[in-house]
């Protein structure tokens, strides 16, 4: 009996034909097998001759070979195989993690943006797998990819920044509200020419022709796939050009650079910095016909408290002929009085004081200094002192900002027209416009107190915040787990020491599973606890939120009037006629 060759001594015979300058098809020929699978043999044969050994003496499975073949460094691979000895279970994924954990996936960000063709043609490298779907790969010079990414992001800021812009930012990542307190200009849409809608007619024609002719076939051919592709790009470029802005406008505007998730370049033009709004001349005094003026003399005054001077000021008999303008202080005098009695009457109209309450939010929210409303409230908004990476492309941030993106294009441009556009919404649409307002102004933020009082915050007035938060988190029923959020070394594991590591992950595993990562260096220990933890469902303190015994305990017993939460709230939400 013929006894079957080890697959080990398969893999290197192939090389020593490889080495003598024979290529994949002959060597295939003369195994009798495909071109393909004597490239992955040959891969397979340049792993660790120390590992090589270890599979031979069968030590090792297959699946774990393929899975050392990712990486030619042979130092690393033997690293990693060692592992073994402290109490890991050499998973073939296991093996492939560690590595590649120091290169960059093709389908990183970073990678997307500058791509793999400009990476290549710089120098860079490729590590791929055969074995398995690599999603293209891992890019091994990280140093080089960070230095095209940047040089591509300059480049593109300066481009943009010929427009004509007063500045541009350029940034890898936009902070979330990044935007905040900017004033977004307004730009138009270049009509097509007729030469150019004839083209984009014709593309859909095209397209829709294409797409009658191949929509029964579960798979399109590489150059039917192709052609669409190009279509599409065709008609982006001529239906999403560029908004044109007013010439005043721009030169004091500027625009914001950066790529997105996807490694899309993405621009946000025509922001305005408060500080560079046009000056706008003091408007007069409704009543006088007079520019106001400052009047140190007139101080403010308690409802009910005499606010007369103790010495009027002497009238002039020659001029008592002539009608002169009200004296600035009877007018303080009678706006007073009249505000006071409006504060009564708007006390005792309950759906009157909501809309007008949501007036001066929406104000607050969709304009910058707006003052439409004769109310002293606004939204004042959570400042953020540290950021976790990636906080605008979270799930909730993407959330918001669709759902505001959503508002905005319902309301109406101007802010002298919002009053009138709230009272057509029912009132199911009112409060849910109020919650969205509202919600900026939620602030669950800790912040280290000040050592000295500074008549802003103290240690108390941050404690009583993160309570209400608390209460707040279990009104609406809080759940970060499902908000998306895990522990990564980006946002957390990384910033903290290995003994708060291992407690994290003896909480989570259990001391024995601690245990198995105790003698780690801190990355090492940091991207393990990550990988152990990520569908364990566990959170660090700050996220969580304390469970009551006694619900009945809890302030955030809601009233009756909003125990059905919106359908109930609508009542009061009616403006009024």
């Amino acid at each position: 009996m013929r006894e079957r060759l080890h697959p080990l001594d398969e893999f290197r015979a192939m090389r020593t034909l490889n080495d003598k300058g024979d290529d994949a098809e002959t060597i295939a020929a003369v195994f009798g097998t495909t071109a393909a699978v004597v490239t992955q043999r040959l891969k397979l044969a340049s792993v660790s001759p120390t590992l090589h050994d270890v599979y031979a003496a069968d030590g090792m499975t297959l699946d774990q070979l393929m899975a050392f073949a990712v990486s030619e460094d042979h130092e690393r691979q033997e690293q990693v195989w060692d592992l073994g000895n402290h109490g890991y279970t050499m998973a073939p994924r296991f093996i492939r993690d560690r590595l590649t954990e120091a290169s960059v996936r093709a389908a990183d960000r970073r990678a997307r943006f500058v791509g793999l063709d400009a990476y290549v043609a710089a120098g860079g490298s490729v590590m791929r797998d055969l074995f398995e779907d690599d999603d293209g790969g891992w890019l091994t010079d990280v140093a080089l990819l960070e230095r095209l990414v940047d040089e591509k992001l300059n480049a593109e800021g300066e481009r943009v920044g010929t427009e004509g812009w007063k500045w541009v930012t350029v940034s890898r990542e936009l902070p979330y509200g990044f935007q905040r307190g900017l004033r977004e200009i307004d730009g138009t849409r270049p009509e097509l020419s007729e030469a150019e809608q004839a083209r984009v007619d014709a593309i859909h024609e095209e397209a829709g022709a294409l797409e009658d002719e191949w929509q029964d076939m579960p798979e399109l051919p590489e150059e039917i796939e192709a052609k669409i592709d190009a279509l599409d790009t065709e008609l982006a470029s001529l239906v999403e050009r560029p908004l044109t802005y007013d010439a005043d406008e721009l030169a004091r505007a500027g625009a914001f650079v950066t790529f997105d998730q996807r490694g899309t370049l993405l621009i946000e033009r025509g922001y305005v910095r408060p500080d560079d709004e046009p000056q706008v001349e003091q408007e007069p005094d409704p009543v006088t016909g007079e520019v106001a003026a400052n009047d140190a003399a007139i101080e403010p005054s308690q409802p009910g408290e005499g606010s007369r001077p103790a010495h009027p000021a002497p009238s002039d008999d020659s001029d008592e002929e002539l009608v002169k303008p009200l004296p600035d202080r009877i007018i303080c005098e009678l706006t007073a009085t009249r505000t006071v009695a409006l504060q009564d009457a708007f006390a005792q109209s309950p759906s009157i004081a909501f809309a007008a309450v949501l007036h001066a939010i929406v104000l607050s929210t969709f304009f910058l200094a707006s003052r439409e409303s004769c109310l002293g409230i606004s939204v004042n908004r959570a400042v953020f002192a540290a950021q976790a990476p990636g906080l605008k492309d979270s799930p909730a941030a993407k959330a918001i900002a669709e759902r505001h993106a959503r508002w905005r294009d319902r309301l109406p441009k101007s802010d002298k027209e919002i009053w009138d556009a709230l009272q057509l919404l029912d009132g199911s649409e009112q409060a849910a416009l109020f919650a969205h307002c509202a919600a900026y102004a939620v602030n669950a933020c800790w912040e280290p107190a000040p050592k000295y009082d500074n008549g802003r915050t103290s240690a108390h007035t941050i404690a009583r915040r993160i309570d209400h938060a608390h209460v707040l988190a279990r009104t609406v029923g809080l759940d970060m787990v499902a908000a998306g959020w895990a522990p990564t070394v980006e946002n957390y594991f990384g910033g903290i020491t290995k003994p708060r590591i291992l407690e994290a992950v003896a909480e989570a595993k259990g001391p024995q599973t601690a245990g198995l990562i105790e003698h780690l260096k801190k990355d090492d220990m940091a991207r393990e606890a990550e990988r152990l933890l990520a569908d364990a469902g566990w959170l660090p303190e700050p996220l969580r939120t304390p469970v009551i015994d006694d619900p009945a305990d809890d302030a955030s017993s809601l009233p009756a009037f909003l125990a059905d939460d919106v359908d109930q709230t609508a009542d009061y939400a009616v403006a009024a006629e």
